[in-house]
Parts: C-alpha cells; structure tokens; sequence
C-alpha cells in the first residue's frame, strides 16, 4: 500500500481516481450502461486486493463518498413535490405494498439463511426492495419515455420506495447503534417524528421556504441550498438520525424555480461526489470476497428482477396501461443501484457481516447491468398472442388525430 506521506502524494492519488472515473464514465457512455457498476469496479480495483491498491486519499475520499450520498439523496428530492407524494400514496399505496412485500421478503429470507443477524438480513432485505431511481431516471430520458403512459406509474413506484426508505433509514439506524430497548424506542420515535414533521412542512410551507430562499444568484443560490441541506443533516447526524434522510427531505421541501435551478447547479457536483460515494465502497471489498458469494447473488439477482417485473407489471395494469406498456414499466424497476449501496454501506461501516458488502456489490453489478439493458429492448420483448393482440386492438381503436 502507498503510505501517504504528502500533500502532493493526496493530490496525485486523488486526481489518479478522478481521471479513472472519468475514463470509465465514458466507457459506459460509448457502449450504453449506467456508469454506478463501473465505478463499482473501479473501486474494487483500487482496494485492498485490487490491482491497483491507494490508501493515501482514503479519508478524503471517504468524506467525499458521504458527501456525495447526501447530494445523491438531495437531488432525489428536488425531483418530487409534496403533491407527487399525496397524489401516488393516494392512487398507488396498494402497488406500494406488493413491492414492498414482494421485493424485500427475498432478502431478508437469503439473510437469515446464509446465517446472518436479523439487523444484516433487514439492510439486504432494504437493498432488494428499492429499485434506482437515478439508473431509471437517466434511461427514462435517454430512451425518449418521460411522456408514455406508463412513466408516471413508475415514478410513483420509486416515489413511494423513496418514502419508505425515509422512515426505514433512521429505524435501522437506531438498532445498528445496538442501544437498550428504551433508549432505542425513543431515538425511533423521534427519527419518525422528525421525518413527519419534515413531510408535514414541506407540504404546507415547501412554497414560502423556497420563496425566501429563491435568489437571481446561481452562486449564491448554490451555497444556499448546500449550505442549508448540511447544516441540517449534520445537526440530524448529532441526533443519531440519518443526514441522507434529511437531504432527501429537504429536496422535497423546495419547488418551483429553486427546486429547477438547484437541480441543474447540482448535477456537476453529484457526479463527482457520487462518483467518489461507489470508489469508496468498491475501496472497502476484496475483491477475493466475491467469488464465493457470487452464486447467492446472482440467485438473489434473478428472483429480485422477476419480483421487480410482477410488481411493474400488475401495477401498471391497475392503472389502465396497455400490455407493451406493462412491460416496459415491469422491466423498468429492475435496476438497482445507488440506495442498495448506501444500505450495504451502513453495514460494512458497522461490521455486521462481513459477506453484506460482497453480496450487494455483486447483486447491484448484475441487475444495474441487466436492468438497463432490458430497459433498452423493452419494446422488442416478444409478447404472448393473447396480450399482442389486445395491444393491437386498442391501437387500432384510437381515433385519428
């Protein structure tokens, strides 16, 4: 390992990772994946075990990487408004429950199986469950879908996964810290408690919040919006409730033109953070730790993806969405990616088993990879005679515009 013995030798090292995600942000741009598993691999590579092994940015990269996780998450919040959250809870909370039920229960069932504690089979069973909103968002755009039938279906999905997560986070939180049965009642009530107050202001007062914090100043708007979401998470952080979650709510606080601007501000410094969040939990696996849990992944993997096409498939078809359009939502909640890892990451940073980290790394990999991929040919997934020709049927009913 590289002892870090300079400023220089930091820098060198650090500029060493940025231009790797560099070159792997383009690779994946050229052959048409999502950029998180390749970062993934690079970190692997540049871990302990890995071919080329850094230790000299480790702390840096390591306060960049829970950086990143709260503009991840941040990010993810300036994309809904509280009346999205009203509006799918009210339409879509039965199609919320089946994924839950449906997409975590093999987690944490191949947790307990392989021997572990109810705390790690609870954070694989989180990491099965939501799917990636940023892996789908991005394909969303990039395969011209934002406007079909079936998009606000599965924007839905991940809104309500996105809240489920927001009170799931500071309640596993409390019982990694392994506090007494009182002193982890409280610290879960009030992490739910902060969480509902959080939603209660951000549907009655997102308005005049963002209004008061609304300047002409890109600049000044940035510092801002930064500014405010560390500070809060920070004081959340004191409170033994996740930062990530307050970003995440404090996105969802803002709207309108702050919402909009901080988006476009705060994509450039997302992909470098979050860039910088997957080295770092590639950093923290031997790589020598995959192979032998390589085959409950991809077990995991293939049950996790037909869990994920049922739960796109049925709730689509609750909402009146044609057979083709079933299964382009079915097949688009198939990824998983950013919130997986940020599960997995709680562990390893607690040590609960040491097979956690591997086994999500692994079942990220492959359904980010295959995810996206069946995300892309959707549309040529051959279809039961039956369902074609309904889909047929309707087309051919639609009066000429």
């Amino acid at each position: 390992m590289i002892a870090a013995s300079t400023s220089g030798q930091i820098l060198l090292e650090l500029g060493f990772v940025l231009v790797v995600l560099a070159v792997v942000g383009r690779l994946a741009d050229r052959i048409g994946v999502p950029s998180i598993p390749l970062f993934l691999i690079s970190g692997l590579a540049m871990g302990e075990g890995g071919l080329v092994p850094l230790d000299a940015s480790s702390e840096f990269v390591r306060v960049g990487a829970d950086l990143g996780v709260v503009i991840l998450l941040l990010l993810l919040g300036l994309e809904y408004s509280p009346l999205d959250l009203r509006t799918g809870v009210a339409t879509s909370w039965r199609a919320g429950v089946v994924d839950l039920v449906a997409n975590s229960v093999p987690g944490v069932a191949l947790g307990l199986l392989l021997g572990w504690g109810p705390i790690a089979a609870t954070l694989l069973g989180g990491a099965t469950y939501i799917s990636s909103s940023g892996i789908i968002a991005r394909q969303l755009g990039d395969l011209g879908r934002v406007g079909n039938r079936e998009t606000p279906v599965i924007l839905t999905v991940l809104v309500l996964e996105d809240l489920a997560m927001a009170v799931f986070l500071p309640v596993v939180g409390v019982l990694i810290l392994g506090l007494t049965p009182v002193q982890g009642g409280a610290s879960v009530a009030a992490a739910l408690a902060v969480v509902a107050l959080a939603l209660i202001v951000a549907s009655r007062y997102g308005e005049r919040i963002s209004t008061v914090l609304d300047t002409p100043s890109q600049e000044v708007l940035l510092l801002t919006v930064l500014g405010v979401t560390l500070l809060v998470g920070g004081a959340a952080e004191e409170l033994r409730i996740s930062a990530a979650v307050i970003a995440f709510l404090v996105g969802l606080t803002l709207s309108g033109s702050v919402a909009h601007r901080g988006r476009e501000l705060l994509m450039p410094i997302r992909d470098v953070f979050g860039g910088l969040f997957f080295v770092f939990f590639g950093l923290q696996i031997d790589p020598a730790t995959l192979p032998p849990v390589l085959l409950p992944a991809l077990g995991l993997a293939v049950v996790g993806a037909a869990t994920k096409v049922g739960t796109g498939w049925w709730a689509a078809g609750q909402a009146g969405v044609g057979p083709r359009g079933r299964m382009r939502a079915a097949l688009s909640l198939i990824p998983r990616g950013e919130f997986s890892i940020v599960l997995a990451g709680l562990g390893v940073a607690a040590g609960l088993d040491d097979d956690l980290g591997p086994v999500v790394a692994c079942y990220v990999l492959i359904l980010a990879v295959a995810g996206s991929i069946a995300m892309r040919f959707a549309d040529q997934v051959p279809m039961p005679a039956r369902l074609a020709s309904q889909s047929a049927s309707k087309k051919s009913a639609r009066p000429i515009a």
